[in-house]
């Protein structure tokens, strides 16, 4: 029996092992060829040391731009989703309704839609009301292209903060509204990171969205302005794509460091419910 225990777990081991390395190798090979000054495409020990990838990237119009605008996109996406999300997923975890559930069901499969089978009714709306080319339009379209998700996750962290809270809150002569925003907010901040972070990380790498509704090249966002690297007829400036990737990945990065502990703390609850 204690064979056969340790047999699966190194064959589990193994498993895992193969599963990281698939995911290492693409790090690896972003990390290693940006500052390889003969990058390709094989992850191999650079030939030399050299910041001239960052250097030719470091510009206004490749990098700043491009970043600048994929920050105010994907941020302002980003603040709408959570605040909508909050306000819907109140009444849907506090108040019981037989249609709360086909409510929900309803915008589960809202969620499964392939956003490329609705593009083309988008943007001909986004042109009949003059949105298209605009930050606000993509941004609007961003917000609600995620919100059914999120509000199914803030909805499931908000059924976790216990109701008797609130009553006393309530009994203090709160609202409802001041209730959501001073106690059951604050207590899930975990659920408020984990939906922060998921709608970031969507927006963030989306490539179709805004290469459909944004025309103007100074609007684009580096999701988009990453296909510049690949030149004409397969010429690739492989590491100056590696160095742009590593810059791209920082601002994601950043907000999961930042949101980590939240992240990890679990629901601050302690006795508030004791007695």
């Amino acid at each position: 029996m204690a064979r056969e225990r340790t047999s699966r777990r190194l064959a589990a081991d193994v498993c895992l092992l193969v599963v990281a390395v698939a995911f290492a190798l693409p790090l690896a090979w972003v990390v290693l060829s940006s500052v390889d000054p003969h990058a390709d495409l094989r992850v191999k020990t650079p030939d030399g040391f050299t910041l001239g990838n960052f250097d030719a990237i470091l510009t206004p119009d490749i990098t700043y731009t491009p970043l600048l605008n994929s920050l105010l996109l994907c941020g302002g996406a980003t603040a709408l989703t959570v605040v909508c999300a909050a306000l819907a997923a109140y009444p849907l975890s506090r108040f019981r309704s037989r249609l709360s559930r086909p409510f929900l069901l309803t915008i589960l499969f809202a969620a499964s839609l392939p956003i490329t089978a609705i593009m083309v009714p988008v943007y001909a709306l986004f042109v009949r009301v003059n949105l298209i080319d605009t930050l606000q339009g993509t941004i609007l379209f961003f917000a609600a292209s995620q919100l059914p998700f999120a509000v199914w996750l803030m909805k499931n962290f908000m059924d976790g903060v216990p109701r008797e809270l609130e009553e006393a809150a309530w009994t203090d002569g709160a609202s409802a509204l001041q209730s959501l925003v001073r106690i059951v907010l604050p207590l899930m901040g975990p659920g408020l990171a984990v939906v922060t972070v998921f709608s970031f990380v969507m927006m963030w790498g989306n490539f179709f969205v805004p290469f459909m509704l944004l025309l103007t090249p100074d609007q684009m966002p580096a999701s988009v302005s990453i296909n510049d690297f690949f030149g004409n007829r397969g010429m690739v400036a492989y590491g100056q794509l590696a160095a742009f990737s590593v810059i791209y990945s920082t601002p994601v990065i950043l907000l999961y460091v930042l949101v980590a502990r939240r992240l990890g703390g679990g629901f601050a609850l302690g006795g508030a419910v004791k007695g």
